[in-house]
């Protein structure tokens, strides 16, 4: 681990310098597991597609079929102050507001709650894992910040995998329906 010497304020940067300049010239020699490869053999020259999706994503924190489980909180959460608690998800993804509606995939990951001690907010890593058409087996992977207060929040989308390869973009969030 790198550590901050006050009487040498870089002895810091020099480290990271020197491991830097190692990892290029490491990268510069043959290994035999990367090889370079050409951007149209990955589909990197085709045009850039447009997609806009609309989906309800419910997440489910009481009663009995919970699809958002506490698995970490700190000594300090308590009822009124969730600062410091980890969440893990596996939330359905539907068509309409109805949570019986048609399935179209499932929100699967974690959010931190809450991640600042000012306003409620939540840090949230998780993949939209989608089940539907031309979608089915592919994901868009979000991560991002979640002020749940606020009437619309943006969250990077940072990539994705099948007809989402190499994805990128922004979702936004709305919430419908808050039943505490």
């Amino acid at each position: 681990m790198a550590e901050n010497h006050s009487k040498h304020p870089s002895a810091t940067s020099f480290h990271l310098i020197v491991l830097s300049l190692i990892s290029t010239l490491a990268a510069v020699e043959s290994n035999p597991f990367s090889r370079n490869l050409s951007p149209s053999s990955l589909g990197l020259k085709k045009p850039e597609k447009l997609s806009h999706l609309h989906f309800y994503f419910h997440d489910v924190v009481t009663g009995k079929n919970l699809t958002a489980v506490r698995v970490s909180q700190a000594p300090t959460t308590t009822n009124s102050s969730p600062f410091g608690e980890a969440v893990v998800i596996d939330d359905l993804l539907t068509v309409s507001p109805d949570i019986g509606s048609k399935l179209v995939g499932k929100a699967q990951g974690i959010y931190a709650l809450s991640t600042s001690l000012a306003e409620a907010s939540l840090l949230m890593a998780y993949n939209f894992a989608f089940i539907e058409g031309k979608y089915n087996g592919s994901n868009l992977s979000e991560l991002g910040r979640n002020p749940v207060f606020s009437a619309v929040r943006e969250m990077p989308v940072i990539g994705g995998s099948g007809v989402f390869r190499f994805a990128r973009g922004y979702a936004e969030a709305k919430t419908h329906t808050l039943d505490l």
